[in-house]
């Protein structure tokens, strides 16, 4: 199974929450309400400032995706 590199997930007990899941390494869960980002890989021993700027490359690829799906959704 070919899976996607984003996700959209939602939750009951957070309904005013945008998550978008990024499937590929190094794998995140981001809120795009607030930004905060849970990743789901250990880390430790990347240096601070490549995870930094591929990181702010992830947040506007998980926003554009965002916008993509809900751009489908309105058009239907």
């Amino acid at each position: 199974m070919k899976i996607p590199k984003f996700l959209m997930g939602d939750h009951s007990d957070h309904p005013d929450d945008i998550f978008i899941i990024h499937t590929e390494y190094p794998r995140f869960i981001i809120n795009l309400i607030d930004d905060d980002i849970e990743f789901l890989e250990d880390l430790r021993g990347l240096e601070e400032d490549d995870l930094a700027g591929e990181t702010a490359i992830l947040i506007e690829e998980a926003s554009a995706f965002y916008d993509e799906q809900i751009k489908e959704y309105e058009t239907e």
